[in-house]
């Protein structure tokens, strides 16, 4: 008989020297498999971490996905010709005239970020603050992440001047960067960038050939309907690439669903061939019975439109809910304009902090809400952010409820802050920081930024 003990002892002694260092578990997949261990272990938690939608999938989808079960083949690499298409009309209403041709469908929009960063090379310019995802794929891919800070006020986008500078001194040392990545709106700030900065971001693109990655997972989320909403794509069309999905919309977080467009011309055809390549590769097809689902929310018949308006208005209203109780307790709070984040700075507390907590980072800050508070939340830190910025994300879609029928009534009700699910968290979160702050802090209300009323 073999020595098996032995066997495995020489396998990890010629295997370690080849394994890569260890690559951590996402920031915010982490912290929702942490809450979910504190669940099941019956510890209470306030749920302000996971950027989840927090909503049940609409009876549409539902029945489209069932019908679909039969599907199993593995179809085309770009994905089925009804979602193309449904994706290709859901930008033309957008006003993005859009082909089939130009539609690539992958399993989430999060492996088609990562395959366009490799099919492009090269390092990637980054807005400071950004989504936890962008700069860890570059570090995966063996490249750099350039940080940028967003414009004061703004999120989501590299300040346009900054960004010129750094493409500059990147070019100078030999390591030039190749794209750049914008997020409208925002994860973590919840901001959306102005028209202005858009347009003059598109030129800085253009002077120094940056393709451009516009990520509008949370487009129809944008809490005013009326708000002015210019994609780079409209601006700079032969260098943009959009990509989205429904996970947040329609909240299909777990059905792993995405689709990007190409720019037209030849960037886009050499885009796309490499994006294929990467596909087949990788993931070969998205889930078939999921595309024939997925075609029918890109398609947007009235009950699809209809939801995703009434969870615009859930996120919004509650969003800024959170972001008032922030305020009123002295933080700074960047009023929410999409999706269902608030990114307060605790600046205001820094020496209270570090006194009475011997807290000096968001990182700190946010071990002891949890460990203090059973409140879970991200610290700027995982987003770019100097590890001494007390900021932190604070994400709002879970709020609504631990059942499909609590979550449907916050989605139904004309004030979700009533309901029980949602009144207990806001008044949970008032208490903590109430807990947190001394009362010369709370007294600062008048160093806060205003926050926008929800949209009605």
């Amino acid at each position: 008989m073999p020595n098996i003990g032995l066997i495995d002892r020489r396998a990890a002694t010629v295997t370690r020297p080849l394994l890569r260092r260890a690559i951590p578990v996402s920031a915010t997949l982490a912290a929702n498999q942490a809450m979910a261990a504190r669940r099941s272990r019956g510890m209470p938690v306030l749920s302000l971490a996971f950027g989840e939608a927090g909503l049940p999938v609409a009876p549409e989808l539902r029945e489209a996905l069932a019908a679909a079960t039969a599907a199993n083949s593995y179809g085309p690499v770009a994905g089925h010709a009804a979602l193309r298409s449904a994706a290709a009309g859901y930008w033309a209403r957008r006003g993005l005239p859009t082909s089939p041709g130009q539609v690539i469908c992958g399993p989430g929009s999060k492996p088609l970020l990562y395959a366009l960063l490799l099919a492009i090379g090269g390092d990637v310019a980054l807005p400071r603050p950004s989504w936890v995802t962008y700069a860890a794929q570059a570090a995966l891919l063996g490249t750099r992440a350039r940080f940028v800070p967003a414009p004061a006020g703004e999120g989501g986008i590299p300040d346009p001047d900054a960004l010129a500078a750094a493409a500059n001194a990147a070019a100078r040392a030999g390591r030039p960067i190749r794209s750049a990545v914008v997020t409208l709106p925002d994860n973590p700030t919840g901001r959306l960038a102005a028209p202005a900065t858009i347009a003059a971001f598109c030129e800085v693109a253009a002077v120094h050939d940056l393709i451009i990655i516009c990520d509008e997972i949370y487009r129809d989320l944008v809490h005013d309907p009326a708000a002015q909403f210019l994609s780079p794509a409209e601006v700079a069309p032969g260098r943009t690439v959009v990509t989205t999905g429904a996970s947040k919309n329609l909240a299909l977080g777990g059905w792993r669903i995405g689709v990007t467009r190409m720019p037209a011309g030849p960037l886009g055809l050499r885009l796309r061939r490499s994006l294929l390549g990467v596909g087949s590769e990788i993931w070969s097809v998205p889930s078939a019975p999921v595309q024939h689902a997925a075609a029918v929310a890109f398609a947007e018949p009235s009950p699809i439109r209809q939801r995703i308006a009434a969870s615009r208005t859930l996120h919004a209203t509650v969003a800024g809910a959170v972001a008032r109780v922030c305020a009123n307790a002295g933080l700074i709070v960047p009023p929410p304009q999409g999706g269902f984040y608030v990114y307060p700075d605790f600046e205001p507390w820094r020496d209270h902090l570090r006194d009475r907590h011997q807290v000096t980072t968001s990182a700190g800050l946010a071990r002891l809400l949890l460990r203090r508070y059973d409140a879970a939340t991200l610290p700027g830190s995982a987003f770019g952010e100097p590890p001494t910025a007390l900021r932190l994300r604070l994400a709002t879609a879970l709020l609504y409820g631990d059942s499909e029928e609590q979550q449907e009534a916050a989605l139904a009700a004309p004030d979700p802050t009533a309901l029980a699910p949602v009144a207990a968290s806001l008044t949970r979160l008032s208490e903590i920081l109430a807990d947190l702050a001394s009362p010369a802090i709370r007294g600062l209300g008048q160093r806060v930024m205003a926050v926008s009323p929800p949209p009605t």
